[in-house]
């Protein structure tokens, strides 16, 4: 049956739309819905002689395994660290605990700010050094001396700030009381000025793998300050809490420390912006674990990394991993097989919730076509046999009537109907052969009248 060029132009336009549309859900699913994981990251870390740098070289290679390059952008500090995060300059930062209360509104509200943390990664105690000042009753013995307080505007130097203030030995504007020198230096620089003796003591705010305070702590000749006011400084200053170091757990051998030593210290927390794409946050918290679970000389094994006492609102990502561990995918794939995995699934899930109910729909669809070019054919075939039973035709409209039959047969022996639709042809064969039968009879009454008729 021959069908007409303005139906296969509607039909391919309907194919042709709904590939569009097809094409365009998949792109935004895979731009919007669930885009690829950047295989570049960035983090915000601390000076390069830093604990938080050296996380972060520990981070770097474990992400390399994983087929993503971490940049790591050293810092002045845990304050420069989240200025980054809040302008979007960095992906992945170090932040100290307790910096929104110590930088007085660089941090917008916990509830109000896009930051969110993945977990805290461990204590960060306030270590306070010199060579033979005796601190146990406070820092009121450091007035008129030189003091190492970190690197100005750092979280290290609010810290120190904020201690020295609470003692008297700086003023409510920061301004030293008589003959004391703060020294705005920090790290190993500021380690070594101090067993160079040309600084009497360090106020230093710092993992205990921090180099300058392993440096420190191996030294005998360096004295650790141990306050006994630390509960009631953790009360005046809720960011902090009270820890203890242990006797003998630096050196035991040599018995460093010869007593506990009690610290106050605050927690390192792990921050993103919102910008970082949710596989990579799995990432970030696998290798967390495998760089903070082990002991240190303030926790024990596997006390970090922890979802407690963060500074920002968890993410959804670091709440699953710590009730559930990874995704289920990532136990089993490769990382970028997981996540190929996963993308599929989500592009498959609208796919299938738009071309189920249309295969559903095009069946019935496609039979109404088949039967519409059927109908179209009776019509066709009524209308000659009705004229028929109304007159005589003429032999040149016989001829056109012949003409017109077997074209229909014609178009429904060549055309393409479903097996199912194999009955109804030969039925509308039979119908063309009863209509031409019609039209012979009437040309041979034409041809040989019956006696009488004229």
């Amino acid at each position: 049956m021959h069908v007409p060029a303005s139906m296969n132009r509607r039909w391919l336009t309907l194919w042709a739309a709904l590939a569009v549309l097809i094409a365009v859900l998949t792109w935004g699913v895979l731009h919007f819905v669930s885009p690829a994981p950047p295989r570049t990251l960035t983090m915000s870390t601390g000076a390069a002689d830093g604990a938080y740098h050296q996380f972060g070289l520990k981070y770097q290679r474990i992400l390399k395994a994983s087929g993503i390059n971490l940049v790591l952008q050293p810092s002045s500090g845990a304050v420069e660290n989240l200025q980054r995060l809040n302008d979007d300059t960095t992906a992945v930062a170090f932040v100290q605990g307790g910096l929104g209360p110590l930088t007085r509104g660089l941090q917008k509200q916990a509830e109000d700010t896009p930051l969110r943390s993945l977990a805290t990664i461990g204590f960060e105690p306030v270590w306070i050094f010199s060579h033979t000042l005796d601190l146990s009753g406070g820092l009121n013995a450091l007035t008129g001396k030189r003091v190492a307080v970190g690197v100005a505007g750092s979280g290290n130097y609010q810290v120190a700030m904020d201690l020295l203030k609470a003692y008297g030995v700086v003023d409510a504007q920061g301004q030293p009381a008589a003959h004391t020198t703060l020294i705005s230096d920090g790290g190993l620089a500021a380690a070594s000025e101090l067993e160079r003796h040309q600084i009497d003591a360090i106020i230093m705010v710092a993992a205990p793998q921090a180099p300058a305070v392993q440096q420190l702590l191996a030294n005998p000749a360096i004295h650790l300050a141990s306050l006994v006011q630390t509960e009631g400084l953790a009360r005046r200053f809720p960011y902090f809490q009270s820890v203890s170091l242990k006797r003998g757990s630096v050196d035991p051998q040599h018995n460093l420390p010869p007593q506990d030593i009690d610290l106050l210290a605050t927690t390192a927390n792990l921050v993103i912006a919102p910008s970082l794409h949710p596989a990579l946050a799995y990432l970030l918290l696998e290798a967390a674990s495998r760089i903070h679970h082990p002991a240190t000389l303030l926790n024990r094994p596997g006390d970090f990394p922890s979802p407690k006492a963060t500074d920002f609102p968890l993410t959804d990502e670091a709440d699953h991993f710590f009730r559930s561990g990874r995704p289920f995918l990532q136990n089993y794939l490769p990382f970028w097989a997981a996540v190929f995995v996963q993308r599929l699934i989500l592009l498959l899930v609208p796919l299938l919730a738009i071309l189920v109910p249309l295969f559903r729909v095009l069946p019935p669809l496609f039979q109404w076509k088949q039967q519409g070019r059927l109908y179209r054919r009776y019509g066709e075939l009524k209308f000659l046999e009705k004229d028929l039973a109304s007159r005589s035709l003429s032999a040149a409209e016989r001829e056109t009537a012949h003409a017109q039959l077997d074209q229909i047969e014609s178009d429904a022996i060549h055309a393409k109907f479903p097996l199912d639709f194999s009955d109804r042809v030969y039925t509308l064969r039979q119908h063309v052969d009863y209509v031409r039968a019609q039209i012979d009879r009437q040309a041979e009454h034409a041809a040989h009248p019956a006696p009488g008729t004229s």
